[in-house]
């Protein structure tokens, strides 16, 4: 293992253990040295990394400037899946900023690009924090039809998750289907 793949571990080891400025420091160096062995997509990944310890602290505008650059490597290497990644985490910073047009257009463009692609987990939970987000603007109905669509992707639900599906199939039958 070289030392920038190190130094990604060891970010990822101090984010999991909220050390978060630690974290990003370690990302900063992973990133550079990435850099340094002319490896654009994994220098990429780390800025979404260091993106993710800004949005953790709190730190939203930084977050998004950072996240931002590593889309637009994602996007001239047409890395399409990282994209969209990164398209999703920019919709939750969007959200912490109140921004909802730009973090639903964000969490749009990357649930349809995991359609696309066929990732079902991330099509799904993407679909999922759309649909909070509509039932937070007062779009129940919305949100529930959106909810489902997003629950239906996923294999693996939370108990909370497997309330809510089944509480929208009743609503379903009680209702003929009608969502509003």
């Amino acid at each position: 293992m070289n030392t920038a793949d190190q130094l990604q571990e060891q970010g990822v080891k101090l984010f999991r253990q909220k050390e978060y400025e630690e974290a990003a420091r370690t990302f900063q160096q992973a990133q550079e040295a990435y850099e340094a062995e002319s490896k654009p997509d994994m220098a990429a990944e780390m800025l979404t990394n260091l993106g993710l310890v800004h949005r953790a602290l709190g730190e939203n505008q930084q977050a998004l400037d950072v996240m931002q650059q590593a889309l637009h490597t994602f996007q001239q290497t047409e890395d399409a899946l990282r994209a969209a990644k990164v398209l999703g985490n920019m919709g939750g910073v969007y959200v912490a900023l109140g921004d909802r047009e730009q973090a639903y257009t964000c969490y749009r463009q990357a649930a349809d690009v995991f359609q696309e692609l066929g990732e079902k987990k991330l099509h799904g939970e993407t679909l999922l924090a759309m649909a909070d987000l509509q039932v937070r603007e007062g779009k129940i109905g919305t949100g529930a039809a959106t909810y489902e669509v997003g629950l239906s992707e996923l294999d693996k639900l939370s108990p909370s998750q497997k309330i809510l599906k089944g509480l929208i199939g009743f609503r379903n039958k009680l209702t003929g289907g009608n969502s509003d």
